[in-house]
C-alpha cells in the first residue's frame, strides 16, 4: 500500500579500511623498489613509443615475408632496436 510518509534514510556504515600510517604501509624491499623504478621508466612515452615502433617494424617484416638478404637485415635491425630498448630499462638512470 502506498503512503505519503517518506522513509528514513539508512544509517551510515562505518568505514572498515584503516588509514595507511607508516606502521601499516607496506615496506618496499629493494627488489620491489627496483621493479617500481623500471616500470615507471617503461611507462614513459619515449620508451613506450620506441618499443612499439620496433615491434611494428618486426611485425611488418613477417607480414611482407622474408624473401631477401635485405629483409633479414631489416629484421636484425628491428630486433637490435628492441633489445637496446629492453636493456635500457635494466640500466640505472644517469641523467
Amino acid at each position: 500500500m502506498l503512503t505519503d510518509c517518506a522513509e528514513a534514510p539508512a544509517p551510515a556504515t562505518p568505514k572498515l579500511t584503516p588509514k595507511l600510517t607508516p606502521e601499516l604501509a607496506p615496506k618496499l624491499t629493494p627488489k620491489r623498489r627496483r621493479l617500481r623504478r623500471v616500470l615507471r621508466r617503461a611507462m614513459r612515452i619515449e620508451w613506450a613509443g620506441q618499443t612499439a615502433a620496433s615491434l611494428c617494424w618486426i611485425a611488418s617484416v613477417f607480414a611482407y615475408g622474408i624473401t631477401s638478404r635485405g629483409d633479414w637485415l631489416q629484421l636484425c635491425a628491428a630486433s637490435a632496436w628492441l633489445l637496446a630498448n629492453t636493456a635500457a630499462l635494466a640500466m640505472p638512470k644517469t641523467d
